[in-house]
């Protein structure tokens, strides 16, 4: 007689306790070096996972599946996304939520983490698999489907999307989520919708789910007819500039960028993501490009004649709208992602941007290249008059004066060294620092515009914190950013974190404030004041206290009313082993010397009919600009 097979050891678990379990064993591995992959998880419960998701954390305890308490649904997916980036996007956080509004605060986050490559794991409750009542709370009703809920909302902004509806269906949707999570090209927010009947449902799960895995994150090195086609383009090339975008950061290129532009005499300008990719006193830094990029990289890419752009993905802002590069332009893209490294019709190197560079710069033994000299001290003259631009904006004229906002970034750079870690992400702020900011480290900067999302700076603080414990962490934000989104003052003062807030009161929302005055709005709806007789809010400055407020979420907090307080208050801050908020009100009069003003357009559409002389002139002035703008095909 035949003996039967041993039958495969099992696990009767939970679909929620399996999932933790699951991902609790989960690693990177990089260059050697092996990371846990889902390193905690954010929450807030409700019906539809505390009995789920919220059982199964603590039934597995915090050894094996820390947890972090959040406030704010959305503002959770900012702090994993902070944590992400500054774990160069090989240590992940996951987020739980409840259903129905738990569930759709998510989405912002979601898309703010798709749009930058940065991973993250969502886990909304949904409504229940077997439907006993239908509808249950918070459930909206589709009349023509009965199989969707708001989860359904995360579609379009997550990479991958799966809704759990049985528990075995875990095992497969687990294991691409891990796919996903992890793939360099591919990466951002993934969501596994988890029916909240289906989470508490106890299956009989193989062990072999449960095996320690370690997920590879590849380096692929490019073709050599790629490589071969690019190190001719740029031999050809009489005018080339780098355009370091955020790929160079994800993948660790820093080092090689600095190699070969050291090797070459390339110049290297730097998006948004990308500023830090060489240190601002390097001598090819340039600085940032585009509508908020110093004059020095905009003049060098109006006359490039190749443009070799690392890791990014061309934004409007970096293209000034497509009005800033050359008719006669050519562009030799290197990007880990096919869709990326063909934009504006360019010669590609699909490939890792360090391996790329690495590979680049060994091909210089074979047929070696070089700027002309000329070239390279042209900008390199041209970077010591940005400089002085940047000085003047930051000295102040009276110390004993209320500061302008680059005057604290200037108070600012006086006091930090390569440690400190800077984030911003709305407003007029990221065009001060992207033209002005003198980072120091590759990761001190950490401005988040490819979402700008108001309300991210916060709690991305948090998170950063978190994965560079020791580190002083600060947190820019104007007024209208912190009114959006300052309920994570509490985690941060529960967990102890010491992270820094620099609160700018300029009342209102500066920045588009602004913009509304250059396409004829007349800053229409942008003040936080009160409403004139005239029906405008043109009133009083509203008697908001945001400094009381920080104090009452548990924050210490420092007034500044001078540039002297400034100082001060931010070395004291520095210093802080507690949260610590800096408050300062920031002079906005046009006699102030303020930073320099934008180096190239951005295409914001102004009303075609109007009455509103603003209206009128800003309409001729838009349409002097779209006549320069062209197609790269």
């Amino acid at each position: 007689m035949t003996p039967s097979p041993t039958a495969p050891a099992t696990r009767r678990l939970t679909t929620a306790q399996a999932l933790v379990a699951f991902l609790a064993r989960q690693y990177t591995e990089r260059d050697g070096r092996r990371h846990r992959l889902i390193n905690a998880t954010w929450g807030i419960f409700g019906h539809g996972n505390v009995a789920g998701i919220g059982q199964a954390l603590i039934e597995s305890g915090p050894d094996e599946m820390p947890f972090l308490q959040g406030r704010n649904e959305q503002a959770m997916v900012h702090a994993a996304v902070g944590y992400a980036r500054q774990s160069g996007r090989l240590s992940v956080q996951a987020v739980t939520t409840s259903i129905g509004p738990g569930a759709t605060n998510l989405v912002t986050g979601a898309a703010l983490a798709t749009v930058n490559h940065l991973p993250v794991l969502l886990l909304p409750g949904d409504t229940f698999a077997t439907r006993p009542a239908d509808p249950v709370l918070q459930q909206l009703e589709v009349p023509y489907a009965g199989d969707v809920s708001v989860n359904d909302c995360l579609r379009p902004v997550s990479r991958y999307f799966d809704r759990i509806g049985r528990p075995e269906a875990l095992i497969p949707a687990a294991l691409a989520a891990m796919r996903v999570l992890t793939d360099p090209a591919a990466t951002g927010a993934v969501t596994l919708a988890l029916p909240q009947d289906v989470q508490a449902e106890a299956f009989d799960w193989p062990e072999e789910f449960f095996r320690e895995r370690i997920w590879h994150i590849r380096r692929p090195r490019p073709e050599d007819r790629e490589l071969t086609a690019a190190a001719e383009a740029i031999r050809n090339s009489a005018r080339p500039l780098i355009v370091a975008g955020g790929g160079v950061r994800h993948s660790g290129a820093q080092a090689a960028l600095r190699a070969y532009a050291e090797a070459t005499g390339i110049p290297v300008a730097s998006t948004q993501a990308g500023k830090g990719s060489l240190p601002h006193d390097h001598p090819c830094d340039v600085g940032g490009i585009g509508h908020t990029g110093t004059a020095t990289a905009d003049e060098l890419a109006r006359a490039a004649d190749l443009v070799i752009g690392v890791g990014t993905r061309y934004s409007d802002f970096t293209t000034a709208s497509s009005t800033l590069f050359a008719p006669s332009a050519r562009f030799l893209n290197v990007n880990i992602g096919s869709f990326d490294a063909h934009k504006l019709s360019a010669l590609t190197v699909l490939a890792d941007a360090r391996a790329a560079l690495e590979d680049l710069h060994s091909g210089l033994d074979a047929a070696p290249y070089r700027v002309d000299a000329a070239y390279e001290a042209g900008y390199g003259a041209a970077k010591a008059r940005w400089e002085e631009r940047v000085t003047a904006a930051y000295a102040p004229a009276d110390p004993s004066a209320r500061p302008t906002q680059a005057q604290v970034l200037g108070v600012l750079d006086t006091l930090v060294t390569e440690d400190d870690i800077l984030i911003n992400a709305a407003g007029s702020l990221p065009g001060d620092l992207h033209k002005l900011w003198r980072t120091r480290s590759a990761d001190q900067y950490h401005v988040e515009y490819g979402y700008s999302c108001m309300g991210y700076e916060i709690p991305a603080a948090i998170g950063v914190q978190l994965a560079a414990p020791g580190r002083p962490v600060w947190a820019l934000v104007g007024d209208g950013t912190y009114l959006m989104n300052p309920t994570e003052i509490v985690t941060a003062v529960q967990e102890g974190l010491p992270i820094k807030v620099v609160i700018l009161q300029n009342h209102g929302y500066a920045s588009i404030g602004g913009l509304s005055e250059s396409v004829g709005g007349e800053r229409f709806g942008t003040a936080y004041r009160h409403r004139a007789a005239d029906g405008t809010f043109s009133g009083p400055p509203l008697p908001v206290d945001l400094a009381a407020n920080a104090a009452s979420l548990g924050m210490r907090v420092l007034r500044a009313e001078t540039v002297t307080d400034l100082r001060e208050a931010l070395a004291d801050a520095r210093a802080a082993d507690r949260p610590t908020c800096v408050y300062v009100e920031t002079e906005t009069a046009d006699t102030v010397s303020g930073p320099p003003p934008a180096q190239a357009w951005w295409d914001v559409p102004v009303a075609e009919t109007a009455t509103r002389p603003s209206a009128v002139k800003a309409r001729e002035e838009y349409e002097r600009h779209v006549a320069a703008r062209r197609r790269h095909l």
